[in-house]
C-alpha cells in the first residue's frame, strides 16, 4: 500500500511502511467502548480550539469552520447516524477523520499542540465529573427516600443485633439513619474525588508539553476545571482519579449490599419484618408460593462486580513506568461498567425501599426475645450504686435463671430479680419494657425516638 493510502486510514502512520494488520487493529480498536467520550472529545476540542485561535495558532476562520464541524457531528452522534469506522481506532480519530470530511483543512489543524494522551485523559475526567454530579444526585435521593421511612419508623421497636444474636432494642428509624451515616460519607467520597478529578491534562500533550503559545488556564477555565494538572509527565500516565472513584463506587456498593442482606433476611418469614412491593420481586418457575427478593439479591451481586473493577485498575496500574502506555486503553470498561452499575443500583434501590411495608408487630415479637433487656437491667442497678462489674454478674445469673424457667428476663418476678441483687425494686420493671428500653438512650447518637426525630431533622437540613 502507498503511504498515502496509508495516511489516509491512520493519523500517525507515516512512519511505517506496512499498513497494520486486521488482527491488530481489532485487537487494539476502543472504538465499541469509548463512544460514550464523545461529546466529552467534542467538548475539549471546542475548547482547544477557541484557546488555539486567542494564541494566534490558527485564524478565526479556522475556528468557524472546526466549530460548525463539530456542532454537525454531535448532531450526528445524537441522532445515531455518525459512521463510526473500526481501522480509525477510537472516538478521538474517529471524530477527526469526520471534522476533516466537513470542514476541509481547518480540520487537519485541530489536534495542534495536542496528543491523544492528554486528549483522552481530559475526556475521562470531563465524563467522570459528569459521573459522579449524577452519583451524587442518586446518593441524596436513596437519602431523602431513608428519612422518610425512618422519620415514619422513629417509634417502631426492632431487636438489634450483634454477630447476628439478639442484643438490645433499637428503633427501626436508627437503625435505617445507620445506613444514611453510610451513605453521607459516600458523598463526601465522591465529592472529594471530583475535586481531584477535576484538573485539566490537556496542554501535557504526549508527555512534555508543547513548544507552541498555547494557555492552558484559558482552557480550564472554559471547561469549567478548578486547574491544570501542575506536571505534564504526571497528567497523561497516571488513572488514580478514575481508581479513586471506583474505590468510592466500591465502598457505596458494600453499604448497599449490606443493606440488601439485612432486607433479604427481614423478608424471611422467619423474620418477617418486612416485605417488598411485588414489582421489586420475582418468583418461582418451579414452586408457586416463592416470592424472592431478587432486586436486593442481585445489588449484593454487583458489588463485587465492581469490586473486581478496582482490582483490576490498581492492577493495570501497578506495573506501568512513566509516562503514558497503552495499557491505560483498559481503564474505560471498568470505569464504564462501574459507573453504569453504581448509577443503577443506586437507583433501584431508593425505588424499592418506596415500597416496603414493615411489620412493627413481628419486629417487636423479635425484639421481646434473647432478653434483650438484659443491658437494662444492668444500668438500673448501677443507678442504684452496683458497681458495673457486680451487675453484669447478677444480671447474667438472672438470664440463666429465667432460661431455666423457659421464659424471659422482662418476665421473671420481682422476687425472682431480688434473689440475685437485693436492690431491685419495683420501679425495675419499666426499665425491661422495649419502649423503656429504648427511650431511655436519649444521648446524641442514641436510639430513643426524640433522638431519632432530631437526628432525621438534622440530616434534612445538611442535604438542604
Amino acid at each position: 500500500m502507498a503511504a498515502n493510502d496509508n495516511n489516509r486510514e491512520h493519523l500517525w502512520s507515516g512512519r511505517f511502511g506496512e499498513p497494520v494488520a486486521d488482527l491488530v487493529q481489532r485487537f487494539t480498536a476502543s472504538i465499541a467502548f469509548d463512544q460514550r467520550l464523545a461529546e466529552f472529545d467534542i467538548e475539549g476540542s471546542l475548547a482547544h480550539a477557541r484557546m488555539l485561535l486567542a494564541a494566534g495558532i490558527i485564524e478565526r476562520a479556522d475556528l468557524a469552520a472546526i466549530e460548525k464541524g463539530l456542532a454537525q457531528i454531535r448532531a450526528e452522534i445524537r441522532a445515531g447516524t455518525l459512521p463510526w469506522a473500526l481501522e480509525h481506532e477510537d472516538v478521538h480519530f474517529n471524530i477527526e477523520r469526520r471534522l476533516t470530511e466537513l470542514a476541509g483543512e481547518p480540520g487537519k489543524r485541530l489536534h495542534t499542540a495536542r496528543s491523544r494522551n492528554d486528549q483522552v485523559a481530559t475526556d475521562v475526567r470531563l465524563y467522570l465529573r459528569a459521573a459522579i454530579d449524577h452519583v451524587l444526585a442518586l446518593v441524596k435521593a436513596l437519602q431523602k427516600q431513608l428519612l422518610d421511612l425512618a422519620e415514619e419508623h422513629a417509634e417502631t421497636v426492632m431487636p438489634g443485633y450483634t454477630h447476628m444474636q439478639p442484643a438490645q432494642p433499637v428503633t427501626f428509624g436508627h437503625h435505617l439513619l445507620a445506613y444514611f451515616e453510610m451513605l453521607a460519607r459516600d458523598a463526601q467520597r465522591f465529592a472529594e474525588c471530583r475535586r481531584r478529578v477535576n484538573k485539566l491534562p490537556l496542554g501535557a500533550a504526549a508527555l512534555a508539553g508543547t513548544s507552541l503559545p498555547i494557555d492552558r488556564l484559558l482552557v480550564a477555565k472554559e471547561l469549567g476545571f478548578d486547574g491544570v494538572c501542575e506536571n505534564s509527565i504526571d497528567a497523561v500516565s497516571d488513572r488514580d482519579f478514575a481508581i479513586e472513584f471506583c474505590a468510592a463506587a466500591a465502598l457505596a456498593m458494600t453499604h448497599l449490599s449490606r443493606f440488601c442482606e439485612e432486607i433479604i433476611l427481614w423478608m424471611n418469614p422467619r423474620f418477617g419484618f418486612i416485605e417488598l412491593a411485588d414489582r421489586f420481586c420475582t418468583g418461582s418457575s418451579i414452586m408457586p408460593q416463592k416470592k424472592n427478593p431478587d432486586v436486593a439479591e442481585l445489588v449484593r451481586g454487583k458489588t463485587g462486580r465492581v469490586n473486581g473493577h478496582l482490582v483490576a485498575l490498581l492492577t493495570l496500574m501497578k506495573g506501568q513506568p512513566l509516562a503514558y502506555n497503552r495499557d491505560n486503553q483498559e481503564d474505560k470498561e471498568p470505569l464504564f461498567d462501574t459507573v453504569d452499575t453504581l448509577m443503577a443500583s443506586l437507583g433501584v434501590f431508593r425505588e424499592m425501599l418506596s415500597g416496603v411495608k414493615v411489620n412493627r408487630e413481628c419486629m417487636a415479637a423479635a425484639a421481646r426475645q434473647g432478653h434483650t433487656t438484659a443491658t437494662d437491667l444492668a444500668e438500673y442497678l448501677v443507678r442504684k450504686g452496683v458497681a458495673f462489674r457486680e451487675a453484669h454478674e447478677a444480671v447474667a445469673q438472672a438470664v440463666r435463671f429465667a432460661e431455666s424457667r423457659g421464659c424471659e428476663l422482662a418476665e421473671l418476678k420481682l422476687a425472682d430479680l431480688q434473689r440475685f441483687c437485693p436492690v431491685t425494686g419495683k420501679d425495675v420493671f419499666a426499665a425491661l419494657t422495649l419502649d423503656g428500653s429504648v427511650k431511655s438512650r436519649a444521648h446524641i447518637g442514641a436510639t430513643a425516638p426524640a433522638r431519632v426525630k432530631a437526628a432525621v431533622a438534622k440530616a434534612r437540613k445538611s442535604l438542604g
